[in-house]
């Protein structure tokens, strides 16, 4: 089952996986696929860490590092060292105590003060996700890819220079265009069904209309797919692979919390909503107590990235460690429903190809098959 990106790429199936997890990334391009490390979660000094275990367990298979340097966002135009201080002083207290009251509603504790918070921006900004493609232009990287907008000029400029080529995500035909015009050599039609940052339009619509678009470029799609079938249905709509995420989430590698995980096996596709509780920007997320707090039209709304993000960081730390699992959420897309068991990245890769090609040639043989209304 090979595409015109496995010829481009060196590898054995049209199978893109993003994952937080470097243990799912190594063993997603092991198999014969991609996997592409979601940096956004990583300093530069840990995403140096992730990147150097990968290096070491890849088995010289290609992999990718997907990183979000976002368009627009609140204090964009701010610049300097303490960034992050300029920019908590945009942070209104009634959305700190916001935080502290849904804590306290459902008991969950403080930190202990031996334990690391979070700090700086990470990738929400400019400036911070320019530092993470620094130190993964530095690895042997095959990929780069960037989210809520073209990547600027001078970081494709700077990938090709490397020998890497980009990716960038988008929701809309006219996102595509933009992209192509940036320099970007594959899109990802991603559609809402997806977890993490989707726009409006559904995958089967989505996907034909930025291939119409783009064409010659390469086109991943996104959103929704977990099973053969539905990679066989983003073939014939004209993709040359697929771009998955959730399906990932409850892999035996998983760094996922045994509350998540367990959350996520129990759950149905109506159990997601698009919410901008997490990183102020809608993305589709597993429907918790947190994410019905913070979309209840009588609370403060959640503010625009990144103000978002570090408003809620700590909060979120504490919600993982106490375990809670009322408000214990992730991002996750509508396949969830078809994410009932554990199996191994390897044991996911080899099924959903192999349901794909028998899929294609079921239809093959349908279509091949004598009309029986001609032959009376």
């Amino acid at each position: 089952m090979r595409t015109e990106l496995c010829d481009v790429f060196g590898i054995d199936v049209p199978l893109f996986a993003f994952s937080h997890c470097r243990d799912v990334v190594a063993a997603v391009s092991r198999a014969g696929g991609m996997g592409v490390l979601g940096a956004l979660a990583f300093s530069p000094e840990q995403l140096e860490v992730e990147l150097g275990w990968i290096d070491d367990n890849v088995a010289g298979r290609p992999y990718g590092v997907d990183v979000i340097i976002p368009a627009s966002y609140a204090g964009a135009e701010l610049r300097g060292p303490d960034l992050a201080n300029q920019l908590a002083a945009m942070i209104p207290e009634r959305h700190r105590q916001f935080v502290e009251d849904i804590l306290t509603r459902h008991g969950v504790p403080p930190l202990a003060p031996d334990v690391d918070r979070p700090h700086g921006l990470l990738g929400w900004t400019n400036q911070g996700g320019r530092s993470q493609v620094e130190v993964a232009l530095s690895h042997p990287i095959a990929l780069l890819a960037n989210a809520l907008g073209p990547a600027p000029a001078d970081v494709v400029t700077q990938a090709h220079a490397h020998g890497v080529r980009v990716a960038g995500l988008v929701g809309t035909a006219e996102h595509a265009r933009r992209q192509v015009a940036a320099g970007v050599d594959v899109i990802v039609a991603q559609g809402t069904e997806a977890g993490g940052h989707t726009g409006e339009i559904s995958t089967m619509v989505l996907v034909p209309d930025v291939v119409d678009a783009v064409a010659p470029v390469p086109v991943l799609a996104a959103g929704g797919i977990g099973d053969g079938r539905q990679l066989a249905a983003a073939l014939a709509l004209g993709a040359q692979g697929a771009w998955t995420g959730s399906i990932w989430l409850t892999v035996t590698e998983s760094d996922v919390s045994p509350v998540v995980r367990d959350k996520l096996l129990r759950a149905g596709p109506g159990d997601t909503i698009r919410s901008r509780s997490l990183t102020g920007k809608p993305a589709r997320l597993l429907r918790t107590a947190w994410t019905e707090a913070w979309d209840d039209p009588n609370g403060p709304g959640a503010l625009p990235m990144p103000l978002q993000y570090m408003v809620t960081a700590e909060a979120l730390q504490r919600i993982g460690r106490s375990g809670n699992e009322e408000l214990a959420g992730t991002p996750v897309g509508q396949i969830v429903g078809r994410m009932n068991s554990v199996r191994t990245t390897r044991d996911v890769v080899f099924d959903l190809v192999d349901e794909a090609v028998r899929t294609m040639e079921r239809l093959h043989q349908q279509l091949a098959a004598p009309d029986p209304v001609a032959g009376r």
